[in-house]
C-alpha cells in the first residue's frame, strides 16, 4: 500500500504543478509583457471556463469505455505539445485558441486523477473518504511548489527570466507526468457495467444530462443560480492577483511585495489546505446557507484589502490577510457546494449533478466572470493608451459584486438547516 499511495501522492503533486507554474503569472504576461489590455486578457483567461463546458464530460466517457490512466496520460503530453507553443505567440488572438486547446486537454485531466486515485484506492480495500485527501493535498503542495519555482525563475533577483518561461516549465513536468503514468501507475479500465446496462441508457444519460432535472426544484434551481454568479469570481485573483502586485506603479521594483508576489499569493494555497479541515465541523454546525454566505462575506474581504492595500507595512498586512481569507472563500464554497449537492439528490444522478455543478462554476460561471471583468476594466478601469490601471477601482468594484450577490443569497435562498442531520430532500 505506501507503494501505491507514493505513486498517488507524486501523481497529485504534478498534476497541480503544471497548472501552478504558469497560472498565477498569466495576467502579468498578458499585462505587462504583452502590452494587452483587460478585454484581450479577459478572454485569454476564459479559456478554462470554456474548455471546461465540454471536454471533461466528453473524456470521461472515453476514460470509462478504455484505460483511465493512459487517457489521463495522453492528455498531459498533448496538453505539454500545447504549452510549448505559447512562448513564440504574440497575438492575444492566437494565444487564447492555443491555450484554449491546452486547457481542453488539461481540464478533463483533474477529473481523471480523482477518479483514478478513488478506483486504486478501493483495489487496495481502502477507504477513499479516508485515505484520498491526505494524498489530495499533495497536489495543492504542488501547485504552491511551482509558484514559488517560477517565481526564482522570473525575477530579477532569481534567473530574470520572461515569464514566458513559466509554460515551459508547465510543459516539461507534464511531459514527466505522462510518462509517469503510463509506467507507475496501474491500468485502470473503468468500464464496468454490463453489455445490456449500457444498451438501456439513454443519450443523455451517458453524457451525464439528467441531473438538469434538478432546476425543477426551486432550492437546487437556486443554488445552482447562486453557484454560477459567485463562479463569477472564483478566478479574478488568480487572473489579476499577480498583475495587481507586480505592477510597479503601485508596489516598485526591488521592494518586498513586487519581488515576492507570487510567493506572497501562495499563502491562498497554504490557507486554503488548513481551511479544507474545518468543512466538517462548520457543515454540521452551521448548515449550508451560513457556510455559503461565510464564503461571500470572505470573498467581499479577499477583494476589498487588495483594494485598499498599498506599498507599506500596512498594506503588506492587508495582502497577507486577504490570502488568508482566500482559504476560507474558496474552500466553503467550493468544497461545501460540492457536499450539499451530493445530500440533496438521488444516488442515481449524484455524480451528473456534481457535474452540473462543476458547469456552473468552472464553466459558464467562470467563462461570464472572466470576459465581464476584462471588458468592465477596459472600459472603466484603463488608460486606453498605457494600459494602466486603476487597481484600487478594479478590487472595490469585484468586492461591491461579492457583497451584492451575498445580500440577494441571503434573501432568495431559504433553506432550514438541522444540526443533527445535514440530509436535505
Amino acid at each position: 500500500m505506501k507503494a501505491i499511495k507514493l505513486r498517488l501522492i507524486v501523481m497529485n503533486f504534478l498534476q497541480f504543478f503544471v497548472w501552478g507554474a504558469w497560472m498565477m503569472t498569466l495576467g502579468h504576461y498578458g499585462f505587462v509583457e504583452k502590452q494587452w489590455n483587460g478585454a484581450e486578457f479577459g478572454l485569454v483567461f476564459s479559456t478554462m471556463g470554456f474548455a471546461s463546458l465540454v471536454m471533461p464530460t466528453l473524456f470521461g466517457i472515453i476514460a470509462d469505455k478504455w484505460k483511465a490512466n493512459y487517457v489521463f496520460g495522453i492528455l498531459h503530453a498533448l496538453f505539454g505539445v500545447a504549452m510549448c507553443f505559447l512562448p513564440m505567440i504574440d497575438s492575444p488572438t492566437s494565444f487564447f485558441w492555443v491555450l484554449l486547446v491546452a486547457m481542453c486537454f488539461y481540464m478533463p485531466t483533474i477529473g481523471l486523477n480523482n477518479s483514478i486515485g478513488f478506483d486504486i484506492l478501493k483495489k487496495e480495500g481502502k477507504d477513499p473518504t479516508t485515505y484520498f485527501p491526505p494524498i489530495r493535498v499533495w497536489g495543492t503542495v504542488g501547485f504552491i511548489t511551482a509558484m514559488w519555482i517560477t517565481n526564482v525563475f522570473t525575477k530579477e533577483w532569481g534567473f530574470g527570466y520572461s515569464i514566458k518561461v513559466s509554460f515551459v516549465i508547465a510543459a516539461i513536468m507534464a511531459f514527466v507526468l505522462s510518462l509517469f503514468s503510463f509506467v507507475f501507475i496501474p491500468v485502470i479500465n473503468k468500464n464496468k457495467t454490463s453489455d445490456n446496462e449500457t444498451t438501456n441508457r439513454t443519450l443523455i444519460q451517458k453524457l451525464g444530462l439528467e441531473a438538469f432535472v434538478l432546476f425543477k426544484q426551486k432550492k437546487m434551481a437556486l443554488f445552482f443560480i447562486f453557484s454560477l454568479l459567485l463562479g463569477a469570481a472564483l478566478q479574478l485573483t488568480n487572473a489579476y492577483g499577480d498583475s495587481f502586485l507586480q505592477d510597479s506603479s503601485v508596489f516598485p521594483k526591488g521592494e518586498l511585495i513586487n519581488n515576492f508576489s507570487t510567493i506572497i499569493l501562495s499563502i491562498s494555497q497554504i490557507s486554503e489546505m488548513l481551511f479544507i479541515l474545518t468543512i466538517p465541523f462548520v457543515m454540521k454546525k452551521f448548515g449550508i446557507k451560513k457556510v455559503m454566505l461565510f464564503s461571500m462575506i470572505a470573498w467581499v474581504l479577499r477583494f476589498g484589502l487588495f483594494g485598499l492595500a498599498d506599498n507599506s507595512l500596512l498594506g503588506f498586512i492587508l495582502i497577507s490577510t486577504s490570502c488568508i481569507i482566500y482559504g476560507m472563500a474558496f474552500d466553503f464554497f467550493n468544497i461545501s457546494g460540492a457536499l450539499f449537492v451530493e445530500q440533496n439528490t438521488d444516488s442515481k444522478i449524484q455524480s451528473s449533478a456534481q457535474g452540473v455543478f462543476m458547469l456552473m462554476t468552472n464553466g459558464i460561471g467562470a467563462v461570464l466572470g472572466n470576459i465581464l471583468a476584462g471588458l468592465v476594466i477596459a472600459k472603466w478601469f484603463e488608460d486606453p493608451i498605457s494600459h494602466a490601471k486603476d487597481w484600487q477601482g478594479i478590487w472595490l468594484t469585484f468586492a461591491a459584486y461579492a457583497l451584492a450577490v451575498a445580500i440577494l443569497f441571503l434573501l432568495l435562498f431559504k433553506y432550514k438547516h438541522n444540526n443533527e442531520s445535514t440530509t436535505k430532500h
